[in-house]
């Protein structure tokens, strides 16, 4: 019996062969856990992925609206946010352009400065919607000339963008606000009024800017350990 044991745990019991089947299941599964670190090592293109689409429909609201003004009224249809108007005028006024040359300079800005943003989160986008749209009010209140457009909304993005990183403090975050800095700090001067071209609500800039800012500080978080966004 001794012998018989000694000889069975040198010599295991032979494999049974098995089906394809099996075979293509024995083959796949070393692959199954690596699938969700792969989606870990690459969690803020995921994330960007999953949101890309956001700004692109949000821009496509004031180009549908440019594209009937030009067709059907001859570029008169404006909704502007102005002073003593409406409170709708407020939420209208950054999908409303004065013309295919200011959407599209707008457009420019907008899409890549969301998708920076959006690398944080859409809670993150959507609290700077929110806090453009807060510091708007004081503006629509107070300040004696309309504006409209989608610069509010992108001076906004860049606010929070500068200000988050030194928030929050974490090398990540922290790299994504300088280099908004680096690429998108030549918009900072329109901030000025000495600055602003003619024409320009400097106000709405600042407003909108604000606005990021106050973003930022309302939804930013305590640094944690580890590198992610």
């Amino acid at each position: 019996q001794g012998a018989f044991a000694n000889d069975a745990a040198s010599h295991p019991a032979r494999r049974t062969p098995c089906s394809l089947a099996e075979l293509h299941a024995r083959l796949a599964s070393p692959l199954r856990p690596r699938l969700p670190l792969m989606a870990n090592g690459s969690g803020v293109m995921v994330k960007l992925q999953q949101t890309f689409w956001l700004p692109l429909l949000l821009v496509a609201v004031p180009w549908g609206q440019e594209l009937i003004d030009q067709l059907f009224f001859a570029g008169q249809w404006n909704l502007p946010m102005q002073p003593g108007g409406s409170f709708l005028g407020v939420l209208t006024a950054p999908f409303s352009h004065g013309g295919f040359g200011h959407l599209i300079g707008n457009t420019l800005w907008f899409l890549p400065l969301s998708w920076l943003v959006l690398l944080k989160s859409w809670r993150d986008y959507l609290a700077v919607w929110l806090g453009v749209y807060a510091t708007a009010i004081p503006v629509w209140l107070l300040w004696p000339h309309g504006s409209h457009g989608l610069s509010g909304v992108v001076y906004g993005l860049l606010g929070y963008l500068l200000v988050i990183g030194f928030l929050e403090k974490r090398p990540l975050v922290l790299a994504l606000s300088l280099f908004s800095l680096v690429s998108y700090g030549g918009l900072l001067p329109s901030l000025i009024p000495l600055f602003s071209p003619a024409g320009v609500s400097w106000m709405g800039h600042a407003s909108g800017f604000a606005g990021g800012i106050l973003a930022a500080g309302a939804i930013y978080r305590e640094p944690t350990p580890g590198p992610k966004l």
